[in-house]
């Protein structure tokens, strides 16, 4: 029988505005907000403890949050300091085992089964690292120690700020059987809904069911649910996450409501794209576009081919027929995005590109593209004018 795993979650606590409040020692203790103004089209990116008391909570309008607490610090994000600091609490993760797959700016898992200070106790270990970062950097960070990533993950945001939870094989079904199932992963709003109409409110309720069961209401995702309600979760911590999709988003200032704005929009976005696959020397196959109209429904639209995405013409080439597949030009639009995903080596497709090229040349791509549609109204809020490079 393999050995249980030993694996960390550290959390930062509220990290964005937590650097903030480390850098201007006079909003210490002072409701801070990362994020778009109090009246602009923004949203909150992060937000310090002393503001959620009142409330708000990151992805919500600003203007809201404005509403909720009038007399907190508006701050926009800083995206390279909080990058800087990242860099330097993962580097010190590095110190005390090798796999360490970071899953965000501020989050990461660390499998310390076998570490490099010898520690037998994972426990003790989480408490050495949240201290190094305390010394190191000034901030605070939550952990969750457990036997896997899933329960890791749910322990690191038991007692946060500042806290550190663990979650023994032993005590795994307990803990679970009284979790909301909105603790769940891959459970978000639409399926916690179904959940609940099925009678489904926690762990314990989830054990009812069988995986064949599972996965006539929810599908693929019903066998993950079948193994996490019974605190299964097989998936290592990888210390190179495989990048997925690139992309490029805006929330406007205003809506705009006529279609030769939104190309408009669309060309900047395609531009930034092209040249962030350029940089990475990656293309994909499939390209992904994304509105969201005035009263925040957003949907997707996508389209793959054989031949993949290399550049802006390559995506301006299907944008037109993505566009008209959404209800832009009839409805105000607040946001929109573009994001080339399903990525591979670029030099592999232009090979398989060269391939597929038929003698002789039609006037048209021999392999039609496969468009499809995805209403996406529980997609989280955008920030304003942000490149993302997905995982």
């Amino acid at each position: 029988m393999p050995p249980v795993r030993k694996i960390i979650h550290v959390d930062m606590d509220a990290f964005f505005a937590s650097v903030e409040q480390l850098d201007r020692p006079e909003l210490r203790g002072m409701p801070v907000i990362v994020g778009g103004e109090p009246n602009s089209r923004g949203v909150v990116a992060a937000c310090s403890y002393e503001a959620r008391a009142f409330g708000v909570h990151s992805a919500m309008p600003s203007c809201r949050a404005h509403q909720l607490c009038p007399q907190a610090v508006f701050i926009k994000p800083r995206m390279t300091r909080y990058r800087e600091v990242s860099q330097e609490i993962m580097t010190l993760f590095h110190r005390y085992t090798p796999l360490v797959e970071q899953i965000s700016v501020d989050e990461a898992f660390l499998d310390v089964t076998d570490n490099l200070l010898a520690e037998p106790s994972a426990t003790r270990l989480a408490g050495i690292i949240r201290a190094a970062i305390r010394t190191a950097t000034g901030l605070t960070a939550s952990a969750g120690v457990s036997y896997n990533k899933f329960l890791a993950k749910i322990a690191s945001g038991y007692r946060k700020p500042d806290g550190l939870t663990v979650i023994p094989p032993e005590q795994a079904r307990d803990f679970l059987a009284t979790l909301p199932i909105d603790k769940f992963y891959g459970v978000g709003q639409v399926t916690e809904r179904k959940m609940l109409a099925h009678g489904i409110r926690a762990g314990s309720d989830l054990l009812r069911y069988s995986p064949q069961e599972l996965m006539a209401l929810f599908g693929k995702s019903g066998r993950l649910f079948h193994d996490m309600a019974r605190g299964i979760d097989h998936r290592p911590v990888e210390p190179v996450r495989v990048r997925k999709s690139i992309g490029s988003e805006i929330t406007l200032a205003t809506d705009i409501r006529h279609l030769d704005q939104v190309n408009a929009v669309l060309d900047e976005q395609v531009l930034e794209v092209a040249a962030l696959l350029a940089r990475k020397r990656t293309v994909g196959r499939t390209l992904v576009l994304k509105v969201r109209y005035g009263d925040f429904t957003t949907v997707t639209r996508s389209c793959t081919t054989a031949q993949g995405f290399f550049d802006a013409a390559d995506m301006i080439a299907h944008l037109p027929r993505l566009l008209a597949a959404t209800e832009a030009g009839r409805r105000p639009v607040r946001l929109v995005g573009v994001t080339v995903a399903n990525l591979c080596d670029e030099r592999e497709a232009r090979l398989r590109r060269i391939r597929q090229l038929p003698l002789p040349f039609p006037d048209r791509p021999t392999t039609e593209p496969i468009y499809s549609s995805n209403p996406d109204p529980a997609h989280p809020a955008a920030h304003h004018a942000a490149a993302h490079i997905g995982s």
